[in-house]
Parts: C-alpha cells; structure tokens; sequence
C-alpha cells in the first residue's frame, strides 16, 4: 500500500479487518480527549466563576476552530506527500499538540485562560482529526468505506465511554476528590485529562506507525480506473462578477444585522453570526479579485493558492454534498445543544442545584460523566449493527431510524424525574451519535474525487460548524426569553432538531 510498490495498480485492493483496525485505532485516542473536553468543559467554566447564560459564548471556541482548521488542513494534506506519507503528518502534529492542551487546560487559573486553552485544544483535536476522515476515503475502495467510518465510530464510542466515565471511576473507585475549593478544578477531572492525553497520543502513534499510504499517483490511478466521481472540474464555472456580487451581498446583509444588534441592544451573543456573514463577503470579493487578474494569464484556478481554492470548492460542492449538509446542519445544532446545556439541564432539573460548590451540583456533573460514557458506549454497539441495518432497510432509512431514536431519547430527559433512569434515553442517543459519524460520510465518499478529499471533507466540516456557531449564539437567548432560562429546554429543542434531520437525509439522493 506503500509508495514502495512501484507496480501499476489500476484497481484499489480490499484490505483486511487488521489493516482498518489498525488505521481508525487513532480515532479511539482523538475521541478520548474530545469526549473529555465536551464532558467537562462547561464544569470547568462554571467553576471558574462562568455564568449559565455565558456558557454558549464560552464555547465558541470549539466550532469556530473546526471552521478555520479543517478547511486549512485538509488542504494542506491534500496537497503533501513526505516520508511519513500524506495525512500521517498531520496526525503527529495533532497528538503533540492535542497531548500538551490536555496537560495544561485543567491547570487553569482563571475564567478566561481557560476559554483561552479551550481554542488551543479544539484547534490540535482538529489538526488530527480531520485527515482521518480522509484517510478512509484514501485507504479504502468503495465498498468498504462503510465498514471504515463504523470502525472509527467504533472506537469513537469507546474512548468516549472511558473518557467520559473517568471522573466519576476516580471518585467512586479510587476515592479522588470531585470537589475543590473555590476557583479550583477537582482533582478528578485534573487526573482524568492527565491520562486522557497519554491516551491520545499513545492511540495516534499506533496508527501512524501500523498504516501506510498511497501516493498520489496511485490514488489517481484508482480513480481513473473507478471512472465514477463527479468532480468539482466539471461545475468550477462560478464567474468573477458572481463572487464580487455576492460579496457585496454579503457584507451587506452582515453590516446590516451588526447594526440592528447595536440599536435595539440585542443579545450580544447574535455578534458572532453578523460578524460572520459579514466576514464572508471579503472573502467572495478576493475570489472575484483573483478571477479578474486571471483574464490577462492563463493561471489556472488550481494554482491560486489555498484561499481561493477552498472558497471556490465550497461554491461547487458535488450534489450530495450539498444535500447531506441540510443533514448535518439540524444533527450537530442538537449534539451541541446537548454538550452545552446536559450538565446545567440534569444538576438544576434532577439535582434541583445551580451551586457549584455543592455536593449535588457534581453529584450530578459526574453522573451526567457517566451519561455520556453510556451514549458512547451504546454508540460502538451501534456501530456494529448500522452496517447490518443498512442492508436490511437502505442506509438513508437506516439513519432517519437512529436519529429519530436520539430525538425521542433528549426530549424524554425533560419528562424522566428519576435521574438514575437518564441512561435509557442515552441508547436512543447512542444509535444517532454513531450514525451522524459514519452514514453521511458513507453517502459521501464516493462523490468526492481522491485529489480533494481531504479540502471537501474539511469544507463538510462547515455545516457542522455553522449550526454549533448558531446554537452557541442563540441557544442562550432563546433560553432567556422563551424558557425562563432553563436548560432543560435546550435538550428539548435539540430532539426536535434531530428528528428533523433524519427527515432531512430522505431527500438526498444517491448514485446506484
């Protein structure tokens, strides 16, 4: 599989269940610490003195990252090949960097370094994440992408159940205190991102050092041989007056919305989406640039630098895409519903405690560890049925299936008063988490042509960012003046939206 075998090969070969083991290995790792962060960061804020009102904001970080990095990564990866291979070097870099910000964010003396190293640990979870994703687009023929994406949803989920569960295990099995004093992270959940990023970093090299990759000629070879791919060539027809008219538009409509929120003192969370739509327009106004000092050149739009590039791939995105971002636009506005707002929901509605310094409140912090560690876990279970269901009911049925389960599973923690009885709901929860990680990128492999996987991919990974963006905007507002401020709404209405996006996923259609 190695650049070493210099032999012609026209069709991509099959590789065995050790060989995939092997190449997803590390996502069980990069899961550890993420599922560490989504379980304890909201303590850590709340800790530190955060308002339940500023946890959203707080929280920006994480998508806002995922916005820049990926794109910027998957790019780059795309466009490497080195002794340690194509995507492996952004693994390593990941883990070092993912390892550090684990060691160091539970050392946080105040409110504000901690959101700082917040952005600092998505940003590294995001350089090692994104090219694994691409990695089985590259590793991989057709037919066995979803096998691929189960197995990574596989040790998705059980890294996340470890990880999540660790600081309840420390407290309850080897007696580590889960309280502190007043402006102090509890020592379980210091000791518990301690191992976390061995963990990481152990589970990436592994990968790293057990897989290898193919070149890009090899790649090439394949594709050519496949024949099948609609590439973003046959649709880059987006002109310069198109781009600067948009552009325009857009900053605009930002302008526009910064203003109102300005005037009529407006939630100052609804900052991050005027900024952002306005940001966007400048964007447009240099791909029209870039366009309009082409018509003296014969500079191809390839070669206008990686800018210009992952805007234009994103205006020309294969059918597919765009139809499984509505997918993954109303699934990840939930999930971020739910890792915002579950630690606040069950500590005030089942615990009835706002106190951090309480006894209850993390009581009931860590039992909501326990939840998470449970949804990941019944997440690998999951993980090994989908493929099965797939084959049974299609792979668009099998998913309306599972995130309808993880709809009805949120909006029942409102109507379930025993909290000891929250895991069951966290099955539902379980099926359209491993779902949301593996059917839509399954569905989508095979539109995107190999020499861009890894810039798609990571331009997929906006319409997972912009609803976090947009939840973490206005999440708290609609709390405020709807729901009389209480959380538990929050896991409500990201049920609702769940369901709506196994709807969603009906609509997209696929090649046969």
């Amino acid at each position: 599989m190695s650049a070493e075998n210099h032999h012609k090969v026209t069709q991509q070969p099959q590789l065995s269940f050790w060989q995939i083991f092997n190449m997803c290995f590390g996502f069980l790792g990069i899961q550890f610490g993420f599922a560490l962060q989504n379980a304890n960061v909201s303590r850590i804020f709340q800790t530190l003195g955060a308002a339940i009102d500023d946890i959203p904001i707080l929280w920006i970080a994480a998508p806002l990252t995922g916005l820049i990095v990926q794109p910027i990564i998957g790019y780059m990866s795309d466009n490497t090949w080195n002794a340690l291979g194509r995507r492996r070097p952004y693994f390593l870099i990941g883990a070092v960097l993912t390892t550090l910000s684990l060691f160091i964010m539970p050392h946080s003396p105040t409110l504000w370094i901690a959101a700082g190293m917040l952005w600092i640990m998505d940003a590294s979870i995001n350089i090692a994440m994104e090219p694994f994703r691409a990695f089985v687009g590259d590793n991989l023929p057709k037919s066995q992408r979803t096998q691929g994406y189960a197995m990574q949803s596989f040790f998705i989920g059980i890294g996340a159940v470890v990880a999540s569960a660790m600081p309840y295990m420390l407290t309850n099995v080897f007696d580590v205190a889960n309280t502190a004093a007043a402006g102090e992270i509890a020592d379980s959940v210091r000791y518990s991102f301690y191992f976390g990023g061995a963990v990481l970093f152990v589970a990436v090299g592994w990968t790293i050092i057990s897989s290898k990759e193919y070149s890009p000629e090899e790649l090439a070879s394949f594709e050519q041989h496949a024949n099948h791919v609609e590439t973003a060539a046959n649709t880059n027809s987006r002109t310069s007056k198109q781009y600067q008219t948009g552009g325009i538009i857009w900053m605009l409509i930002g302008a526009l919305f910064t203003a109102a929120i300005i005037t009529q003192e407006l939630d100052k969370q609804l900052y991050i989406l005027s900024i952002g739509i306005f940001a966007f327009g400048p964007l447009q106004l240099f791909c029209a640039r870039k366009l309009t000092q082409a018509n003296n050149t014969s500079v191809q739009r390839e070669n206008f630098g990686m800018l210009f590039n992952v805007v234009d791939d994103l205006f020309h995105m294969p059918k597919a895409m765009q139809q499984l971002a509505v997918v993954q636009f109303f699934a990840w506005f939930a999930l971020f519903a739910m890792w915002i707002y579950t630690t606040a929901a069950v500590t005030s509605h089942h615990y009835a405690t706002s106190d951090v310094l309480s006894q209850a409140y993390n009581d009931g912090a860590d039992w909501v560890g326990m939840l998470f560690a449970s949804y990941n876990g019944f997440a690998a279970i999951a993980a090994i049925i989908i493929p099965f269901l797939a084959k049974a009911v299609g792979i668009k049925f099998t998913h309306t299936i599972n995130m309808f389960l993880g709809g009805m599973g949120l909006i029942s923690f409102m109507f379930i008063e025993d909290p000891n009885q929250l895991w069951i709901p966290m099955i539902g929860v379980g099926f359209a988490w491993a779902s949301i990680l593996s059917v839509p990128y399954a569905m989508l492999s095979s539109a995107l042509p190999a020499n861009k996987m890894g810039v798609y991919l990571g331009i997929f990974n906006f319409f997972i960012v912009i609803p976090q963006l947009l939840a973490a905007s206005i999440l708290g507002l609609l709390l405020k003046v709807f729901f009389d401020g209480q959380p538990i709404y929050a896991l409500v209405l990201g049920g609702v939206f769940m369901m709506v996006s196994g709807i969603a996923v009906l609509f997209v259609k696929q090649d046969n």
